[in-house]
């Protein structure tokens, strides 16, 4: 292993005032099943480091698979010649920390023999064919990560932090007189393999193939205004993207989102408080340091509808003046660290779900968000409903298909007049600027008074 201090020293040269290194391996099992046979069936492992230097205020940036100490002072060398002359900062010492987290992820998804994979996902692709005879084509993607990282900066921090994920996806397409139509979710987070129960699995394939049959009878989405009731099955998919996004402090500090230089004003109704909290126990946004090397925290984003706080990484924390909120995040050890969402949610309210549904008279009602859009600049954003019905005198209809769902964050979040007691989570891959990174997102039903839904004219 090389000294990590030596290549520090090399690195902050100059009116560089600060320098990092980040370490990582990363060993994962990646199973891809389609159509009854398997696509990919991947063992791999990756490994490499990323140094940076920053001066005001500019990041400077190289990843190398190579571990050799004479290569990396190579490295840190031409990333020097960015500096110019001038006084040296000082390289802090720090003890050395290793994480620890107060949950269990008990069986070791990398040691578990593949032929038991194989044949999970092969019962997956079974259940599902026997649970609809309309399905043309069954996908199951299953992937197994462990992740060690070790970080070292010039403010003397030097950590180690061994993180674990287990993801499974499963698509399936049927067809009906010409129609083709499309279920899909995901289950998984920071567990070992005991996470996947036949109990669970078995829920997971039923709810996704009701879905795809309810889609395939389901009558056409009305078009127009309405007013909606998110459940919360549905995830939190609105609060990432409508909001979410535009309170991470690159986009909010940097004239990027709609809710630059409004904290401390009103930017919601007073029904919803919004946190992101990266320390939730065995959800798939979680980690015990950031890859800053920063402990996360429960940051409170939105309280009773004012803004109180945008999410940092070290960087922009630094250029701001203000503390990082642990939210500097990374795919790998080729990027570099930017602001990202963790664990990010609603927190539920006092209305009875129940009630919500019923004080609605004509309506939608959304159990599944799929994909979408936003304009973070603007907050206006459209989505997919994959799983919606029509809501009429307080009671659930018919299933509708090829509905979309479209507003402006603002708009909506102002508008929003009850909130559930209930609390749901969905999981995802959140990308931005071409890095994807492991999130959670939950809510409790909302209702929205009125907002537009796109389906077919009536």
């Amino acid at each position: 292993m090389f000294n990590a201090d030596k290549i520090l020293k090399k690195l902050i040269e100059g009116d560089i005032f600060f320098s990092d290194i980040f370490v990582e391996e990363r060993y994962y099992n990646h199973l891809h099943l389609e159509s009854s046979r398997f696509e990919k069936i991947e063992r791999a492992a990756d490994k490499g480091v990323g140094m940076r230097t920053i001066k005001p205020w500019k990041t400077f940036f190289a990843s190398t698979n190579i571990f050799e100490e004479k290569e990396l002072l190579e490295i840190a060398k031409e990333l020097s010649r960015f500096s110019k002359a001038g006084q040296s900062a000082t390289i802090k010492k720090g003890n050395y920390i290793k994480t620890v987290y107060p949950f269990s992820a008990t069986i070791n998804p990398g040691a578990v023999e593949l032929k038991k994979k194989l044949k999970m996902l092969q019962r997956i692709d079974e259940m599902a064919r026997s649970g609809e005879k309309r399905i043309k084509q069954v996908r199951v993607i299953y992937r197994d990560t462990r992740q060690q990282v070790n970080i070292y900066n010039s403010d003397g921090v030097n950590i180690e932090d061994e993180r674990q994920q287990v993801i499974l996806n499963i698509l399936v397409v049927g067809q009906k007189d010409g129609d083709v139509q499309t279920a899909y979710d995901s289950i998984g987070g920071f567990y070992g393999f005991e996470f996947f129960t036949d109990e669970k699995i078995e829920d997971f394939v039923k709810t996704t193939v009701k879905r795809l049959s309810g889609l395939l009878d389901a009558v056409e989405a009305p078009m127009g205004k309405k007013t909606v009731v998110l459940a919360s099955e549905a995830g939190g998919t609105m609060i990432h993207e409508a909001i979410g996004h535009g309170l991470e402090a690159d986009l909010a500090m940097e004239g990027l989102s709609c809710y630059k230089g409004m904290m401390g004003e009103k930017i919601a109704s007073s029904l919803i408080s919004v946190v992101d909290d990266a320390t939730l126990p065995n959800m798939r946004g979680t980690y015990a340091c950031d890859d800053d090397g920063i402990s996360p925290q429960r940051t409170i984003l939105v309280e009773k509808g004012i803004l109180k706080n945008y999410l940092f990484d070290r960087f922009y924390a630094m250029k701001y003046g203000v503390e990082s909120t642990g939210n500097g995040r990374r795919e790998s050890f080729r990027h570099k660290s930017i602001p990202r969402m963790s664990n990010t949610m609603i927190l539920s309210g006092n209305d009875d779900p129940a009630q919500i549904i019923s004080s609605v008279d004509d309506g939608v009602y959304v159990v599944k968000m799929g994909g979408g859009q936003v304009d973070t600049v603007r907050g206006d954003f459209v989505f997919e409903i994959q799983e919606g019905y029509i809501i009429e005198k307080g009671e659930i209809g018919s299933m509708i298909k090829n509905a979309t769902m479209m507003g402006n964050g603002l708009q909506v979040l102002k508008g929003i007049d009850m909130v559930g007691n209930d609390l749901g989570f969905g999981i995802g891959t959140c990308g931005k600027d071409g890095q994807g990174v492991p999130v959670s997102d939950a809510q409790p039903t909302l209702r929205i008074p009125e907002i537009v839904v796109g389906g077919k004219e009536s």
